[in-house]
């Protein structure tokens, strides 16, 4: 099962391959009690963040198997969290960011 940094990757990528912008992976490893990699990238349309997230969420969920175990917020709200326990993607507008 793919975790970690390699997930933390492959969520990047997916979110490249819609077109995301100002994509950042951090580890936090021995910074964060709340997950290993944290991935912020933006959108700059609703239709846009909506394709983020479900490219994101479903590449994950197709290629390897994994799915979110939580996500906060909605498309509408300008900012989601998709939570993969040891990596939390940030899809956010830009103009919230």
């Amino acid at each position: 099962m793919i975790k970690g940094k390699e997930l933390a990757l492959a969520c990047a990528k997916a979110a490249d391959e819609v077109k995301a912008e100002q994509i950042r992976v951090w580890d936090l490893r021995g910074i964060s009690n709340l997950t290993d990699y944290m991935v912020v990238c933006s959108g700059s349309s609703m239709p846009q963040l909506r394709a983020i997230l479900r490219d994101v969420a479903g590449k994950m969920t197709e290629e390897y198997g994994v799915k979110p175990v939580h996500s906060e917020g909605k498309a509408d709200s300008r900012w989601v969290v998709l939570d993969f326990i040891d990596v939390m993607v940030h899809v956010m507008h830009q103009e919230l960011r």
